[in-house]
């Protein structure tokens, strides 16, 4: 019997713990810019970011655990390798040219401003 304690990602799955994030953060993304993510895409982005964490050493998945910074920059690292920045292109680069507008925390810039690019 599998129970919840069980289904919880510890230190020791690095990469469960950055997927899990990740997907919360394109969701919470998508849904700030009343925007249906491209659920392919999405699925994809997730996949680069295991990928991307799976060839690092162990040392350095649990070193970008533990630093917001480090786990933004992969997680834009994916969001870009995947394709995601090039979905709703048009549409998100005009939300993202008026930021201001926008109910996203700052962290956020790190997907928005692949658009602007």
């Amino acid at each position: 019997m599998i129970t919840m304690a069980d289904a919880t990602p510890t230190l020791s799955d690095p990469s469960q713990i950055l997927k899990e994030e990740f997907r919360q953060h394109l969701e919470i993304f998508y849904a700030h810019l009343k925007l249906a993510p491209p659920y392919e895409s999405v699925e994809k982005a997730i996949r680069m970011l295991t990928t991307i964490v799976h060839a690092l050493p162990k040392e350095e998945q649990v070193r970008i655990v533990s630093d917001p910074t480090l786990r933004w920059q992969q997680f834009a690292q994916a969001f870009h390798a995947s394709g995601l920045a090039k979905k709703h292109r048009g549409i998100i680069a005009g939300l993202a040219r008026n930021r201001s507008a926008l109910n996203l925390p700052a962290e956020y810039d790190h997907f928005l401003n692949l658009f602007l690019v």
